[in-house]
């Protein structure tokens, strides 16, 4: 297997390098996986993430940097991150470090039998107004779009670069941004399957998914989307 990792990062500079090395130590370790490569998304970030991606590029033959200078949301740093990767395979994961990554070793796992493998969060470690915000846009799409999976929002998720090219082209921002390659996968009958992960609490930097203007802006291109996909 030939995989490609990614991290959408915006201002992450208290933990980005770890995330990294650790994955990196992670991916080297791993007997099924023959080549990878590690691509740290900057999205604008006004912090020294960019600094600290770009000095780990420099030392580092399997990572990456890729910046954007103003920033473009979660969104755009998922499509920019799927545009970038080369290889078959892509699993994109927080940057933060709420997630572990050596689980990725049970999506792995599932590889053999959906073309998209998806995270569900356990014990999700993130504040009330956070979680209620994700459960309201998830009862959404079910509503709207039918999209029946877990937990769409989960920061981790292994998919294969064949989807994300049937998909095109993906117009939603922010947390649509995922909900519309869901719906458009699972309309052209691409497999899925769902893995429980392990959640844990921030440790540093400032969350921005429950923010007012990021709200309101996501349940407004969720309308949008459904009038353009109906």
């Amino acid at each position: 297997m030939k995989l490609s990792v990614f991290f959408p990062a915006f201002n992450e500079e208290q933990s980005i390098e770890t995330t990294v090395r650790r994955a990196l130590g992670i991916l080297r370790g791993l007997g099924k996986v023959e080549e990878f490569e590690i691509i740290v998304v900057n999205d604008g970030s006004t912090d020294r993430t960019g600094e600290i991606a770009d000095r780990l590029a420099s030392k580092i033959s399997e990572v990456r940097a890729v910046h954007h200078q103003a920033n473009r949301g979660y969104g755009g740093a998922l499509k920019t991150g799927f545009k970038e990767a080369q290889f078959k395979w892509i699993a994109f994961t927080d940057s933060d470090g709420q997630f572990d990554f050596s689980e990725v070793t049970k999506f792995l796992d599932k590889t053999d039998e959906a073309d998209l493998v998806l995270g569900y969060r356990l014990g999700r470690a993130d504040s009330t107004l956070r979680c209620l915000c994700t459960w309201g846009w998830s009862l959404l799409a079910r509503i709207i779009f039918g999209l029946s999976v877990r937990d769409y929002s989960c920061g981790f998720k292994l998919i294969k670069r064949e989807v994300f090219e049937a998909v095109q082209p993906l117009v939603g921002e922010e947390k649509v941004t995922q909900i519309e390659l869901l719906v458009k996968a699972r309309r052209k009958g691409f497999k899925f399957a769902e893995i429980g992960v392990h959640h844990y609490p921030r440790l540093a930097g400032i969350q921005t998914g429950a923010n007012s203007h990021v709200v309101l802006k996501s349940f407004h291109d969720l309308l949008a989307l459904w009038r353009r996909l109906r």
